[in-house]
């Protein structure tokens, strides 16, 4: 097959994307597919008249690493020479509609709010993962932690904070995040009025909606899902504090265990969530649940990932690994299982 990998972009998790694609181009490029990396926004600066030919360039990539802070998008704007929109760079639409499918590597921003996946159903582009309907519900938070209150699916308390709000109390200690962000960044836990203030302030400086959450001490689970099937679950030990954007993608700064160590009826029913939650979202062919055990036995789900990392420390190539599914070949399911949408 021909296949463009989609990764970079706008969003502040863009290095992530860029070494989880290299990976992913090399999966293909080892199992026989020609794979072409291309970046969202940068686009590429020469497509062949018949765009069909650059696939006679593909080859395999040098890793990519990712810093311990996010990148510079002011930056990466200005380093751009031209694009066909103000976020798909040129060449993007003409080598996305010459590929069998595109494998939409993105993370955060356009690649899982669902924009881009409404814009190639436009102009019927063949992509991998899940449709625009379930991504625009999964990344924004406050809509997620609705419709799971709704589904029976256990999160924890929150409110949503507009910027210029009068009333922000809410009690201590809690945790703030931006409501579509992703790879935790803008995300503190305050404990007293101070830090609650300073953390309003920090994750206000990424979008005009923030989320607060009643702080739940315990244990963090997430759990992978393939084909609508839950994979075995993964516990998350950072090296200190929590699950922060370095301990996310810095190797060694995060033990994770796999399979879980926790007692069968716990397993189940984290995987018997995940499962729950995606159907509650609308999500197809995979995607990935994060979850809190609390002190006291009770579970919450915090949200879903529609577009999880595929990086080397990344959480749903090691759950698909114990599910006896090797790295190449989860890159091949994850596109057999698009495709399919398009072969009815």
């Amino acid at each position: 097959m021909d296949i463009i990998v989609l990764a970079g972009g706008l969003s502040p998790e863009r290095d992530v994307s860029l070494s989880s694609g290299a990976m992913i181009v090399n999966a293909f490029t080892d199992m026989g597919h020609r794979a072409l990396l291309v970046d969202l926004f940068l686009g590429v600066e020469d497509v062949p008249a018949d765009p069909k030919k650059a696939f006679e360039n593909a080859k395999r990539l040098e890793k990519s690493t990712i810093s311990e802070t996010a990148p510079d998008i002011d930056a990466v704007r200005a380093s751009r020479k031209g694009g066909a929109s103000p976020f798909i760079g040129n060449g993007v639409k003409e080598l996305c509609a010459a590929a069998d499918i595109t494998y939409i590597a993105l993370h955060g921003g356009d690649g899982e709010n669902g924009r881009l996946q409404a814009w190639f159903d436009m102009n019927g582009i063949r992509y991998t993962g899940s449709p625009y309907f379930g991504c625009a519900l999964a990344m924004d938070k406050w809509v997620t932690k609705s419709l799971f209150r709704g589904a029976g699916v256990p999160t924890p308390d929150g409110k949503l904070l507009k910027k210029g709000d009068t009333d922000v109390s809410f009690p201590l200690p809690c945790v703030v995040k931006p409501c579509c962000g992703g790879s935790s960044i803008g995300i503190s836990i305050a404990h007293t009025e101070a830090e609650y203030a300073a953390a309003l302030a920090d994750a206000f400086r990424y979008e005009n909606e923030v989320l607060v959450e009643s702080y739940v001490k315990g244990r963090e689970f997430t759990c992978g899902c393939l084909g609508g099937k839950a994979l075995p679950v993964t516990e998350i030990i950072p090296r200190e504090g929590f699950y922060d954007y370095a301990h996310k993608y810095q190797a060694g700064w995060t033990e994770e265990i796999t399979p879980a160590r926790i007692d069968e009826a716990t397993t189940e029913e984290i995987q018997r969530i995940t499962e729950l939650a995606l159907r509650t979202l609308h999500l197809e062919v995979y995607a990935r649940a994060d979850f809190l055990l609390a002190e006291d036995g009770k579970l919450y789900c915090l949200e879903v990932n529609t577009l999880p990392g595929m990086t080397p420390t990344s959480l749903l190539p090691q759950g698909a690994a114990e599910a006896g599914i090797d790295y190449p070949h989860l890159c091949e399911k994850i596109v057999a299982l698009s495709m399919e949408k398009y072969a009815q």
